[in-house]
């Protein structure tokens, strides 16, 4: 037989011990630390179970059969299959027809060598006979004075006979393997006297006799090839058997499954499994974009099964994208598996209710995200809408706004906006109310932008350019006797200084004040600051981690930044005295937190630069612990900001730039292994990420254009477009666009001039607003981050504000000219936007 030289060791080494599987088709979990993000809608089928590939059957569907046949609850034991009889429908217990074809020799009881356990088992029953494994290398040689080193000899004094081709250059372990089996054909044809294409004793025996082989031979002859390596004990030996016993690898793939595509909704799991097969295939190597899977701990890709398959036991849309299987040594021979993640939509309507006088027009947005991208429909009161037949009804962008011209009495209703694709459908309800006299029961709070400038507060609502309160400086924090903005705060006369703000679920704003080491709480419902929380000196920035209610604030200690601290608030929605807490993190330069949408509503990790640092650290939000460092030492690259799309899972770093000549490339960071790809292209500077995670946007300092990539739903980053960008970019914001669903249009802001640009991402068609006057100076915002902010009113808002030095603008994003100027706001370079309460 064989010998044990075999890849059982290799596949030991590898893929370390194998566990049991469950009857699903995958163990549990383990514990690790890959970000992967929470969807905020799960399927109907249960979470364990596996979905069947589309396009090739590649992820398995062991269990397919919700009802439950016959053979789901009948155990038949090792070595055995179930059939359903076509005769009486029952279920049976056969012998096995075929096992997998892998090569993971054992002995068994009966004095026999056997490819794997399966063969074993399956050999037991067909001649109903207890085999078992017996566990000893030299269990076919008890009693035979050819043991098992001496038959190794054997073979590889036989090799050694053979001509050998003079090696150049380097050599792969596919290409030793090429010339050991052009050796092994040699010798096969050689000892094939009579050309038939088996070995048998005879002609072993005149071979041994011919070369006088006896004598060098030692213990063992050349029968024993026969004895040790006739698998099937048909009395010769095949080629096929001849290249196992020489322990010579043949690996084929059909052409056309060198790519795969496979689906799978979101939440379940699925198994992907190498369809490159052969003698002796060594064990199968995963790889995703271009980093080894099978050597890592992580909490989602950690199961290999017997055939080399990957398993990932509850897939998000972080998953999607290549993965690429080769046997261990050879891979030049690759198949490629595209997996697209599907999810159901998620939907927002806008307004949830509204009230209008008779013949004023009305709009209702409807906003709904999936993948694939959901169609939209509208029913009223439950029926079917048809505003094609109607000059009163009209959709707007794929049905992502319904328009009524000139309402009426009649047009009072429920209208439901439903958003279908093919793997789920979700609906909700916006309401219209048609009286003589429509009044709001309340003056609302909502839908308005909170800008904070030296004067103090100002709350302005676009669309009337109308400042419903204004907060001064003078004005007393609640229960206390301290102002909003006391003096002895930066320069005289008396005036604000503000930094950073953040919306906490439009339920407060908490704002910054870097030169009295506090942060000041105002109460939206109210429309006054509540509460002044106590920081380390200079709190210049701060990011709402809405997944864990909570504010993180990044401190400086002072302006040369010589002491940096990162301290977190938690419960920052809650309302009661608040409070922050240090967290262990010295010398930190930046720090990051991915954003949330209607899909992704659960973020777990940050992350943190230190001064001067090459890495970036990965810290659990829900501890404040560091999880691990990825290192960017490689790359030389210390990171000064980054930027992440939830498809999949992509993380942009931009590097600091060692001169004004020449940038250093963005990194990409792979979320899935935490890994570094690589440089992004050679595209250079601060990254921005539309909302629904497809586009990523980077204004080149360099070449002067808007760089434009996009993300498939199959996971593939490619370059879109270049857009020229006539400014210097200081800020960039996102907008829904009016026309198309599931659009973007890009406006950015100029840091040193008085340009506005905007950019839509479906056309690549750019149009310019000039003469918005002159932003502040650099040097009058001396807290990071941009020096002329642009800021937009949310999902379904078409205004957006940009300050100058010395005032506000308010721009129609829709129509994309300036809506109005409100003048006497200086320097109102920290803006929020508050959605409706």
């Amino acid at each position: 037989m064989g010998s044990l030289g075999v890849w059982a060791v290799a596949v030991a080494a590898l893929l370390g011990t194998s566990g049991c599987w469950l009857a699903e088709g995958h163990k549990s979990s383990r514990r690790g630390s890959v970000d992967t993000a929470s969807i905020s809608r799960t399927s109907s089928q249960e979470p364990h179970s596996m979905e069947k590939g589309k396009a090739d059957g590649n992820i398995d569907q062991s269990l397919s059969d919700p009802d439950g046949g016959p053979c789901r609850r009948t155990y038949c034991g090792r070595g055995r299959q179930c059939v359903l009889m076509a005769e009486t429908g029952r279920a049976e217990c056969v012998c096995q027809e075929k096992c997998r074809p892998s090569f993971v020799p054992v002995c068994g009881s009966d004095g026999r060598f056997y490819e794997n356990h399966c063969e074993v088992y399956r050999t037991a029953c067909l001649e109903r006979r207890r085999i078992y494994v017996v566990h000893s290398k030299d269990c076919f040689f008890k009693g035979n004075a050819c043991t098992m080193s001496e038959y190794n000899r054997l073979k590889n004094m036989l090799l050694d006979m053979q001509p050998k081709v003079l090696k150049t250059g380097e050599q792969s372990q596919q290409r030793d393997m090429e010339e050991k089996r052009a050796l092994v054909d040699t010798m096969f044809k050689y000892l094939d006297v009579d050309q038939d294409g088996r070995l048998v004793s005879d002609e072993l025996e005149k071979i041994s006799m011919k070369e006088h082989l006896e004598d060098s031979l030692l213990e063992c002859t050349m029968q024993d090839l026969l004895r040790y390596d006739d698998y099937n004990n048909d009395g010769h030996l095949s080629l096929h058997e001849f290249y196992t016993a020489f322990q010579v690898v043949q690996l084929s793939l059909a052409e056309d499954q060198q790519i795969s595509v496979s689906t799978v909704t979101v939440g379940l799991s699925a198994v992907l499994t190498c369809a490159i097969q052969g003698t002796l295939r060594p064990p199968i190597i995963w790889k995703r974009n271009g980093i080894i899977l099978n050597f890592l701990d992580l909490e989602d890709i950690n199961d290999f099964g017997d055939d080399g398959s990957l398993y990932i036991t509850k897939v998000t849309t972080i998953h999607m994208g290549n993965y690429s299987c080769h046997a261990y040594g050879y891979e030049d021979l690759s198949q490629t598996h595209v997996l697209q993640v599907n999810v159901p939509p998620v939907i927002l309507v806008y307004p949830e209710t509204q009230a209008q006088e008779p013949g004023v027009s009305a709009s209702l947005h409807c906003h709904a995200d999936g993948i694939p991208n959901p169609k939209l429909l509208w029913l009223k009161n439950g029926m079917d809408l048809q505003p094609r037949s109607s000059k009163q009804l009209s959709l707007i962008a794929n049905g992502s706004e319904l328009f009524i011209g000139s309402v009426r009495y009649e047009d009072t209703g429920a209208y439901t906006c439903i958003a279908k694709n093919e793997v789920g459908v979700d609906e909700d309800i916006s309401s219209l109310f048609v009286e003589d006299s429509a009044k709001k029961t309340r003056l609302s709070v909502g839908n308005m932008f909170y800008v904070f400038s030296d004067e103090g507060i100002t709350v302005l609502q676009p669309s009337e350019c109308e400042i419903r309160r204004h907060m001064k400086r003078t004005e007393r924090i609640v229960a206390t006797y301290e102002e909003m903005c006391p003096k002895g705060e930066g320069v005289s006369p008396q005036h604000c200084v503000w930094s950073s703000a953040v919306n906490i679920r439009d339920k407060y704003i908490y704002v910054t004040q870097p030169l009295l080491s506090r942060l000041l709480v105002v109460d939206i419902q109210a429309q006054k600051v509540v509460q002044a929380v106590t920081t380390d000196p200079f709190p210049v920035k701060m990011l709402y981690d809405k997944s864990h209610d909570q504010v993180w604030v990044l401190t400086w200690g002072d302006m040369d930044r010589t002491h940096p601290t990162l301290q977190v608030i938690p419960q920052a929605s809650v309302g009661e005295v608040h409070h922050a807490i240090r967290t262990t993190f010295q010398r930190v330069n930046d720090f990051f937190i991915p954003p949330t949408n209607l899909i992704i509503t659960h973020v777990r990790f940050a992350f943190v630069f230190l001064k001067n640092e090459p890495a970036v650290h990965k810290i659990d939000l829900e501890t404040f612990h560091r999880v691990k460092t990825i290192s960017l030492k490689n790359y030389s690259c210390i990171p000064v900001s980054m930027a992440y799309t939830h498809l999949s899972g992509f993380y942009f770093v931009q590097c600091q730039s060692k001169s004004h000549l020449q940038a250093p490339p963005q990194l990409l960071i792979d979320s899935v292994t935490d890994a570094v790809i690589g440089p992004n292209l050679n595209i250079t500077g601060q990254p921005f990420v539309s909302p629904d995670g497809r586009y990523i946007v980077t204004p080149d300092p360099q070449s002067s254009k808007l760089i434009v990539q996009t993300v498939s739903f199959q996971g593939e980053l490619g370059l879109n477009q270049e857009l020229d960008e006539p400014i210097a970019v200081s800020d960039l914001a996102f907008q829904p666009s009016f026309t198309e669903s599931n659009q973007h249009v890009v406006v950015a802001t100029s840091g040193s001039g008085t340009d506005l640009l905007f950019a839509d991402l479906s056309s690549g068609r750019t149009e310019v607003l000039r003469s918005l006057k002159e932003p502040l100076a650099p040097q009058a915002w001396p807290w990071g981050g941009p020096n002329r902010v642009v800021v937009s009113s949310g999902l379904f808002g078409q205004y957006l504000v940009t300050p100058s030095a010395e005032s506000l603008f308010v721009l129609n994003g829709k129509q994309r000219t300036p809506h109005c100027e409100v003048s006497d706001i200086k320097r109102g370079n920290t803006v929020v936007w508050v959605g409706e309460v």
